[in-house]
């Protein structure tokens, strides 16, 4: 087949002009063409009164070769790579002791799936109830304020990544093709074929439950066993090689392969591994707040008069500012058309974060607009930056009334070094509720003065961002894991055997399609190990 690039053409095309386009570019005529497939397509809307839509197209003809050696100087028009995902090994009939994979998020979820499709019949432990049980209760918190540490936002089925947008795009290098297979899993799991080739996919929050039970399934069927509310206490260690895990009932579970797929939030893992000698660094992450506007304006400012159009649906955005601090400020999970969603783990801290439905139709827009902060801001230990995140969720729990609301603030007051008392046009979807406050207390100095740049600057890019009637509410702290677990390039810790740091809480993702890929990564390394 040939792949077809750079295939440009009228928002409101017809699907005929696709066809017409593949004829124009080859120079053939119809009845040479077999069939053609969307292997990508995206919008460039750099010209708001000229958007347009961008094709990459795999096409069959029925000269194929010789339209290769036609085109061959046409960086446009190449062969097809492969992109079929190939197993890198078979489990032996004679395995002595089963990989163990600790956390269902997506890292653990998909290195899961790797093992069991290779018959290695993983065993997976998750701390957190089932993804629908853990919805009854991750609901309760946002409305009832009853927050579950052990079920909730963060831990459970699903991992993090549950109550978010659902994105599926990463900005990782992924020569082998890795997302290809996440996406491929996803869809014979019951997404959207579309998020195969659409610009910037995503599932949604509500859709992703039957997804992730889905996959579940799939593993159990190929041997797996996954089993919830189960807290692995400790990791069992002899001269430097993994013996096995205890679990919080005191059973142990034999094994030398044990895949860390913990997430960000698991800060009493992360302490039990420190205590244990594993070596754990500090790495950068990010602090701010979530933003929200409505998403009539972001769609203006971003689609000109084609706001509202229902090919383009609700509008994103990705902001940076460099600040005279040396500060960088950013957007960070932008959430089209969603809600602001309360994400604490631990009792008496307020941790705010994003998601979407699939339809993105809600009224408002929110994204996190966070400041970077490294190491040198926490330099104690290499769990400080832990440290630094509790307190401030403690000072949002504080500033918000000490019930799980949210601390707020329009704008213009943030802007004015002013506290809010009255909302403005902007509704807060942050549904345990919102306290209107003064957030200029919430983060450390350098972080305000940052976002306080940064927020006008940001006015230029995108009109009305700066709107006095904007919502901020505080306080986002996980953005990513403030740690690292080093692994070495057989993705072991580079000091304990057996251990396999991966994902997000191990420092090696940011993302559910990161997430995902770094699964299999790990995976296959065990696979290679146990074949």
């Amino acid at each position: 087949m040939l792949r077809l690039t750079e295939i440009k053409l009228p928002l409101d095309h017809a699907e005929s002009e696709i066809t017409s386009a593949i004829l124009k570019k080859l120079q053939i005529n119809p009845d040479e063409l077999i069939r053609y497939s969307i292997f990508k397509r995206s919008y460039d809307a750099r010209k708001k009164n000229d958007i347009v839509f961008v094709y990459i197209l795999d096409v069959e003809t029925t000269q194929d070769d010789e339209l290769l050696e036609r085109w061959q100087k046409n960086p446009h028009i190449q062969a097809t790579p492969d992109i079929s995902y190939h197993y890198v090994a078979q489990a032996p009939s004679n395995l002595d002791t089963r990989p163990v994979v600790i956390g269902t998020g997506p890292c653990g979820m998909f290195a899961g799936l790797l093992l069991a499709q290779m018959g290695f019949r993983p065993i997976i432990l998750e701390r957190g109830k089932s993804v629908r049980d853990r919805t009854v209760d991750t609901f309760g918190f946002w409305r009832k304020k009853a927050l579950n540490p052990e079920s909730n936002a963060q831990f459970g089925e699903g991992g993090a990544g549950t109550f978010s947008d659902g994105k599926l795009y990463s900005q990782t290098k992924d020569a082998k093709r890795y997302g290809r297979k996440v996406l491929t899993e996803f869809v014979n799991a019951g997404a959207n074929p579309e998020i195969l080739y659409i610009h910037r996919p995503h599932i949604g929050t509500y859709r992703l439950v039957k997804i992730v039970e889905h996959l579940r399934a799939t593993i159990e069927s190929l041997g797996g066993e996954i089993r919830f509310q189960t807290r692995v206490e400790d990791i069992v260690i002899e001269q430097n090689q993994v013996q096995g895990v205890t679990l919080a009932n005191g059973e142990f579970i034999p094994t030398h392969h044990v895949v860390l797929a913990v997430g960000h939030s698991a800060r009493d893992t992360f302490q039990m591994l420190y205590e244990r000698g594993v070596y754990i660094e500090p790495k950068p992450f990010s602090i701010g707040f979530r933003i929200e506007h409505p998403q009539s304006l972001i769609d203006r400012a971003r689609f000109g008069s084609q706001a509202g159009h229902p090919k383009l649906g609700a509008a994103d955005y990705k902001l940076v500012h460099h600040c005279q601090n040396g500060r960088s400020v950013y957007s960070f999970c932008m959430c089209p058309g969603g809600m602001v969603v309360a994400a604490a783990s631990e009792l008496g801290r307020v941790v705010t974060n994003g998601m979407s439905q699939y339809s993105r139709n809600e009224l408002n827009a929110n994204s996190a607009i966070v400041v970077g902060i490294t190491p040198e801001d926490y330099p104690d230990s290499p769990l400080a930056g832990i440290a630094l995140q509790r307190r401030l969720e403690e000072g949002a729990f504080e500033l918000g009334g000490r019930n799980y609301e949210a601390p707020g603030q329009l704008v213009g007051d943030f802007l004015a070094n002013r506290s809010s008392s009255e909302l403005g046009k902007v509704k807060p979807s942050y549904t345990p509720g919102v306290h209107l406050t003064d957030l200029t207390h919430s983060l450390p100095d350098y972080a305000i003065a940052a976002i306080q740049e940064a927020i006008p600057a940001f006015e230029r890019q995108i009109k009305g961002f700066a709107t006095e009637d904007a919502l901020l509410t505080g306080v986002e702290t996980r953005t990513s894991s403030p740690i690292r677990i080093k692994r070495g390039d057989d993705f072991q810790s580079i000091n304990i055997k057996g251990l396999y740091p991966a994902g997000e809480g191990a420092g090696y993702a940011g993302g559910i399609l990161s997430a995902g890929v770094d699964g299999i990564k790990v995976a296959e390394a065990i696979a290679m190990k146990l074949r």
